[in-house]
Order: C-alpha cells, then sequence, then structure tokens
C-alpha cells in the first residue's frame, strides 16, 4: 500500500516502512495544492524585490549580501556546492531514504517556498530506488543537516552520486537508468532541499525502532537468567510498580512475567532467597525507564518528523516570510542523547546478570564460569571480557554530544547541536549493545541446560531459538563464532518474533 505524504501523521514506523522496506509514496493532493500556492507567493515577492535570506541575500555570516537578479539565478547551484562539504564513508541507505521522506513532509506543509518539481522528484527517487550516496559525517545539526542533505541536493542537478539496483552511478546516470528528469534548481530550491535536520531526525527514528525491539529482547534475557539463578519473583508482582506509577517499569514487569508464566520458579515450586541482588531485583525499573526515555524521545522525533523545520518559513495566507531557527536540532538531539546512554544503562545490567552467572560464588549452585570441567576449561570466563570491553566503548560514546557546540561561519552559527553526532554514536552504542546481549543469552542458555526444573513458556522458547545458532558448551572452544552469531541474533530479532508468538506481545 503506498504511503500517501501529507505533512501530519509520519510515524516512526512509516520512516522504516519506507527507508527499509521501500514501501512507495505519493503526495495527498491537498500537499501539492499548498505547495503550489507558497511557491506562486515566493515568486510574487522575486518579482517585487522583496529582501528574503537565501533567496536573494547569501546565507550565514552573508545574508546581508543582496544578491542582483543574475545572482539569483545562480546562487542555489553553489549554496549546494559549498555545502556538500562532508566526509567518510558512505551513509547507510535507509539513513538516506529516511531524511528524503522527511524532507518531502516537510514540503508537503506548504511553507517552504520549494517549486512542486523538487518535491516530486524526491518521491520519484524514492520510488524508483535511486538513492543519493552520501558522506556519514559534515552536519552540525544546524542550520540542519546541510553537509548531506546537499548531496541530495546534487541529483537535483543531475551531479553528485547515486545507487540505483545495487549499483552506484554519476548521478545523472543514475536519474537516466530510472527514468527520473533532473528539475535543476532554481530560486530557493537549493536552500529549500538542505535546510533542516532531517538526516538525524531519520536516524533518530530508525535508532528508537530498533533499540525498543532491543529492549524487549533485553527483557528475555532478563527472565532467562532470572530462571537460571532462582531468583524471587515477588518484586515483579504488578502491584509492586503499579503503585509508584511509573509505565515503563509496569510493562517491562508484565513482559519479564509473561516470560516466566507457567514455570516452576513462577509457580515457587523452586526455593529462592528472600531477597536478591539489585541486577535482579530491579530490572524493571532499570528497563522501565529506558521504556519511558525511548517514548519521551518518539514523541519528539514523530513532533520533529511532522514540523516545519526550515528557514526561512513562508505563510502564504498572511503573504509574510519570517526568518528563524527552526532547523536547529536541539529539539531531537537531547532526548536521543538520553536514548542513547539509557542503552547503555541497560546494557551494564545485563553485563551484572551475566556475572553472576559466571561467579559461583553468587549463582546459587551453578558451575564456575558455567563449565563442567573448571580448571581444564575455562567456560565462559572470556565472555565476560569481550562484554566488558565493549560497555567501556559504549561509555566513552554516551556522553552527550548536544553540549558540545562549536562555533561556526564566523560565529554568526554561534550554537550549533551536534545533533548528527548523537545519531552516529547512538547506532555505535546500539551495535555493541547487539553483542553484550547476545553474550548474555549464550550464558543464560547455558545456566538453564544445568537446571533441572520447569522453565516459564516464553524463557523455554528462546533457549531453543539460542540452541539454533550456538551449542552447549560442553569443552572450551573459540568462541568469537559464538559471540559473533548471538550478536546477529539478537540483530535478526528472531528470538523476539519466535517469543512473541509463544507468550504474545512484549509491550
Amino acid at each position: 500500500m503506498t504511503f500517501i505524504i501529507k505533512g501530519s501523521g509520519l510515524r516512526i514506523e512509516d520512516v522504516v516502512n519506507v527507508a527499509r522496506n521501500n514501501q512507495k509514496v505519493a503526495l495527498h493532493p491537498d500537499a501539492i495544492a499548498r505547495i503550489n500556492k507558497c511557491r506562486a507567493m515566493l515568486e510574487r515577492k522575486i518579482i517585487a524585490g522583496e529582501i528574503m535570506y537565501g533567496v536573494n541575500t547569501g546565507i550565514g555570516e552573508f545574508s546581508e549580501v543582496v544578491l542582483n537578479d543574475d545572482q539569483v539565478k545562480e546562487f542555489q547551484k553553489y549554496l549546494v556546492y559549498n555545502h556538500a562539504a562532508g566526509i567518510g564513508d558512505a551513509m547507510p541507505l535507509d539513513h538516506v531514504r529516511g531524511a528524503m521522506l522527511g524532507r518531502i513532509n516537510v514540503h508537503a506543509h506548504g511553507n517552504s517556498g520549494v517549486r512542486l518539481e523538487i518535491t516530486q522528484t524526491l518521491v520519484d527517487m524514492l520510488n524508483k530506488g535511486v538513492t543519493p550516496f552520501v558522506c556519514e559525517k559534515g552536519s552540525v545539526g544546524a542550520c540542519g543537516d546541510l553537509a548531506p542533505m546537499s548531496q541530495i541536493a546534487l541529483l537535483m542537478m543531475g551531479e553528485g552520486k547515486a545507487y540505483y539496483q545495487g549499483q552506484l552511478y554519476q548521478g545523472k546516470e543514475a536519474m537516466d537508468k530510472a527514468g527520473i528528469a533532473i528539475p535543476g534548481l532554481q530560486a530557493r530550491d537549493g536552500l529549500a532541499t538542505i535546510n533542516g535536520s532531517n538526516v538525524l531526525t531519520a536516524m533518530s527514528a530508525l535508532f528508537l525502532y530498533d533499540a525498543n525491539n532491543w529492549l524487549k529482547q533485553a527483557e528475555i534475557a532478563a527472565a532467562m537468567s532470572l530462571e537460571a539463578m532462582k531468583a524471587n519473583m515477588r518484586p515483579y508482582n504488578p502491584k509492586l510498580h503499579e503503585v509508584r506509577g511509573f509505565k515503563g517499569a509496569m510493562r517491562s514487569a508484565a513482559s519479564i512475567l509473561k516470560m516466566v508464566n507457567g514455570g516452576d520458579l513462577h509457580q515457587a515450586k523452586v526455593k529462592c532467597k528472600v531477597q536478591d541482588a539489585y541486577s535482579m531485583r530491579s530490572t524493571p525499573q532499570v528497563i522501565g525507564a529506558a521504556h519511558d526515555a525511548l517514548a519521551y524521545a518518539r514523541s519528539q522525533v514523530e513532533i520533529e518528523l511532522n514540523g516545519v523545520g526550515d528557514n526561512p518559513i513562508f505563510f502564504p495566507d498572511e503573504e509574510l516570510q519570517l526568518s528563524g531557527a527552526n532547523f536547529q536540532g536541539s529539539p531531537v538531539a537531547v532526548p536521543m542523547d538520553m536514548a542513547g546512554y539509557c542503552i547503555t544503562m541497560v546494557s551494564v545490567l545485563s553485563e551484572r546478570r551475566m556475572n553472576r552467572l559466571n561467579n559461583p560464588a553468587l549463582s546459587v549452585g551453578l558451575p564456575a564460569f558455567l563449565t563442567k570441567g573448571a580448571g581444564m576449561f575455562s567456560g565462559l570466563m572470556l565472555s565476560q571480557y569481550t562484554a566488558d570491553t565493549l560497555i567501556v566503548e559504549q561509555r566513552i560514546l554516551s556522553v552527550p554530544a548536544s553540549i558540545q557546540s562549536i562555533p561556526a561561519a564566523a560565529d554568526q552559527e554561534d550554537f550549533v547541536s551536534m545533533g548528527m553526532n548523537t545519531a552516529l554514536k547512538n547506532f555505535q552504542i546500539l551495535d555493541n549493545a547487539y553483542g553484550i546481549l547476545g553474550i548474555e543469552l549464550m550464558a543464560a542458555a547455558q545456566a538453564l541446560d544445568f537446571r533441572e526444573y520447569n522453565f516459564g513458556k516464553g524463557v523455554q522458547k528462546a533457549k531453543e531459538v539460542v540452541r539454533r545458532h550456538v551449542d552447549f558448551l560442553e569443552i572450551d572452544r573459540p568462541l568469537y563464532n559464538d559471540h559473533n552469531a548471538m550478536k546477529a541474533l539478537v540483530k535478526s530479532c528472531e528470538i523476539l518474533t519466535e517469543v512473541e508468538k509463544e507468550v504474545g506481545s512484549l509491550e
């Protein structure tokens, strides 16, 4: 089914469907009418000689320089040229496609003054699979993601590079192969294509989708470890969390109870301590805090996805244009910094449970390092080392980027969000989190194989899935293959899919 772009109602799941699953898109007729109405107003103002930032003036420190009629025609080209100043490897295609979708949704409001041909070209590129080559680094998150968005805008002139059907071509060649006409850039078109935080917002949307799935798998791993360590499950009683009132904690406790439901531990057939360590007892409060943080971040990202992040902004009904700073990435960068370090926080909790599984003083009767041959064999001792080094990297990456502004453009742009740095490091944090959680899942499955009581249905199913990918560690073997297999398993969400079939949604 085609997703209709109308300037509102764009959700994170829609970004995922278009960016990753190649869902087709189309502009709503009302959006087309708004775009045309705004463009007509802009052209009247150009003819009348009204001074408008980025239309007939320079930008940044040069905003006071007024351009003559001949310069206005050429300015958009050079604007895109000088801002296409990124560096580094190619950005993942889903990040670029998500940014294009977000920019189209901005245009659909009818406040950007762009020609319809530009917006429609972006639509055609999404539908026909032409994705610009964009460098990963270069944006400071204000005035929007100028460097990466300019590499997208180069395609409007038939320049730059783009991927088409799995191959990288020169921009004009990719567009020709897809049968997309080159619209060219006229007054305002270039700045209207690049002047918003669309890349960091699209990346944040994709991250939040993935992070939510990761948190649900963190609850699966927690449930497996709790079963293996004969945890007291009373701290997961919903009454305990309802009386405090945090939605995330209530959600997390409910998910973990679903996992252990039907097992001997949940039915109090297994003797347990009166009170466990925090890493076992406070999991709902910790993962719940991450759920709540991600929910807030989602609300901010979806506001940005559906807002007008541009400069200047035109109000055709009032014949008004206003120059401001709606390109500023801070409203997204701030909650996304929080979202990233919450993934680190939950990863630390995972490693602490894995430590307890390994440590014979803490594991309630499990063999040291989960091996039958302690001394000759070291079991999963070194798996903890691997998790620890990943966590140290996460902690370094968890320093907020949104406080790291460095002034630019001769201090005209003297505070920027650095939101692209937030988006980039969040994906690195999450990549490490897949490995950390995979190691806990592997250790928990190993521990459960030493127990002889019945497990909850969800826990049993999760263990079965782990065993499809990693064998029981009977004698020592090189573990890097197991670690990488488990990391890939978590990233694939296979465990989550199979468990939810068994026990229902973990929401």
